[in-house]
Formats: structure tokens, sequence, C-alpha cells
């Protein structure tokens, strides 16, 4: 519940105001039951485990990384769902990675998280629990949060507005919008949604090639847009918020690697005003898609460098703990 909706809440019981700030903090703290709610009145914490519950993951499965100290979480659901978070390191500050869904339908052909199909959507709750449940235990300061796990947020488009309205409440998790990321396959007619909201988030475009025909091949999502309209999409919406908008870009072995694809992708985000990250790709077993070889980045890159584009190559994290979203839940459906 949005603070707002928990202090109309309070009021139509009879209950002051504040009541409903010292819940919402207990609830954005990690509270687990309503019994340790120490500074309410007994008689409310009883109403309230009477008509409300806190969504509380259990955790499934863990994995740290011996590389890198990456952690990779499997959480489980109230109805049996799983889904994937990832604590990661940077320079800039501690990055946890979520889920928005049980899931995914959008057929990309190199992901997991597509390959066991879609079950449901994420409540608001379920994913701000996987961000404080994933600090609580990893004892790491969150500082970043990253909307880039299993599924795709722009297909859960309003419970994903509320889960960024209640972890960017100052008594919540108080995460700025500029410290949030949302990655999408390019669900356009969403991306204009919220270019029209004005969300200053670090939009980022999984885009994976410069074309139509390879991108149709890779993401179906494309072969009802395609390319040219995903960029007007983010042009707007770079210009209405005054965000630089984010492209990822994973090599693929003999796909999209091609000193022809690093020209074509040159010549697409040249005036784009946008940030390339060269990803390396996680190869995945049930796929047959491998990553491009050292020597194959490097002559992407050499391109790119020479057309002036701004890039990075980033680092892979957790590849010794199948990080990549959608392979532990995979693992746990095939098991069950």
């Amino acid at each position: 519940m949005r603070l707002s909706e928990l202090e109309g809440y309070f009021e139509s019981i009879g209950e002051r105001a504040y009541r409903a700030r010292q819940t919402f903090l207990w609830l954005h703290s990690g509270a687990d039951s309503f019994s340790g709610m120490t500074n309410l009145p007994e008689k409310l914490r009883d109403r309230l485990r009477d008509e409300f519950f806190i969504t509380v993951p259990s955790m499934a499965e863990k994995y740290v990384s011996k590389k890198d100290g990456t952690i990779k979480y499997l959480w489980g659901l109230e109805d049996g769902c799983f889904v994937e978070s990832v604590v990661m390191e940077y320079e800039h500050g501690n990055t946890v990675c979520i889920s928005t869904q049980a899931g995914c339908r959008m057929g990309c052909a190199f992901c997991a998280s597509t390959l066991s199909g879609f079950t449901r959507n994420l409540t608001a709750s379920e994913m701000e629990a996987q961000a404080r449940f994933s600090e609580l235990d990893s004892g790491k300061d969150i500082s970043n949060i990253v909307l880039m796990g299993i599924g795709e947020p722009l297909d859960n488009f309003d419970n994903v507005l509320r889960f960024l309205e209640i972890v960017n409440n100052p008594s919540g998790m108080n995460t700025g919008m500029r410290r949030i990321s949302l990655s999408t396959c390019g669900i356009i007619e969403n991306i204009d949604k919220l270019t029209e909201y004005d969300i200053k988030l670090t939009l980022s475009i999984s885009l994976h090639a410069p074309d139509d025909e390879t991108r149709s091949r890779l993401m179906p999502v494309n072969r009802t847009t395609g390319i040219k309209r995903l960029m007007r999409a983010c042009d707007n919406y770079s210009r209405k918020t005054g965000r630089r908008v984010s492209y990822d870009y994973a090599l693929i072995d003999g796909v999209n690697d091609t000193l022809k694809h690093a020209g074509a992708l040159a010549s697409l985000l040249r005036n784009s005003g946008g940030h390339l990250n060269i990803i390396p790709l996680n190869n995945v077993p049930e796929r047959p898609l491998r990553a491009s070889t050292p020597e194959s980045v490097k002559a992407f890159t050499n391109v790119l460098k020479q057309n002036g584009i701004n890039y990075t190559v980033r680092r892979r994290l957790g590849s010794d703990i199948d990080a990549a979203c959608g392979q532990l839940r995979g693992k746990r459906l095939q098991e069950a």
C-alpha cells in the first residue's frame, strides 16, 4: 500500500495519521509480522493482523560468487511461485537486480527467463520485498535498484508504477529515481506512458541488434514495432525527462557481432545521445546461442570507437553461480 492509502485506512478506523507513518516505516524496514511493531497499541496490531498480511518471501536458495562476491537469491512466494534477485557490488554502490514477473512471455531467443513460460505478474510488495530482504540478508546497503530480473517490467506496468512510488518514498527505501534502472525489450506504448508520467529513472533498452531482420529473429516484440518506432519513443522519453537512455547489446557469436552489425549500430546510435552497454552473453544450456569470442568483441568495439560511440563493456558478474536470471527458477520448476 502507498503511504497515502495507509493514511486513508487509519483515518477510516479513527486512528491518527502518524500511526500510518509508523506502520509504513516498519513495513519498509523489513518487518515480517505486525506483532513486532512495538510502538503501535496491541489492540491496533491485532486489528492489522486480522485485516492485512505482510509479503515475506522465503529464501529457497542462495549462492555467493567466489569470484566477485555477487549474491543470487531464489525466493519462494506464498503461492508456490519462484523468482530471482541478484546483489552486485560496483564502485558506485551496491545494486540489487529484481524480478517483476514470475516467468516471461516475451520469448527472446537468448533469455533463460522465458524458457519455463509465464505464470503471473508480481505485486508491488513482492518486488519491494526482493530488494528489502536481499539487503537485510546480505548485510549490504542497497543504493541502486535494477528492474532487469525475470520478466518484462513494462508488461506489468501498473504494479511497477506502484512499486516505483513506494521505494521512492522518503519513509520507505528512499531510493531516488536516478538510482533506479528499468530494462525493457521495447513495449512502445508503455514507454510512451513512462514519458507522460515524466518518471526520471534510467530507461534501459534491450536492443541486441541494429536492424529489424536480426532483432525480430532474436526478439519477437520487434515484429510488431520495429527499431525506428522504438528509437522515436526513446528520443521522446529523453527529451521529456532530461534523462539519457541506455542501450544494452549482448554480443552473440555469428548472430549480431559482425563488423557490418557494428557499423549499423554506430549509425543507429550516433545522434541518440544515449549510452551503449556491451554485454557478454550469459550462455544458457537450453539455448544454442553462445557468447562472442574476445577477438570479435575487440573488433566490434573498435568500430564503435572509430565512430565516436559512447560505450562500456560490462563486467560479467556471478558467472560461477548462474547469475543470468531465470536459470535457478528453471531448475526448480524442472525438479518439481
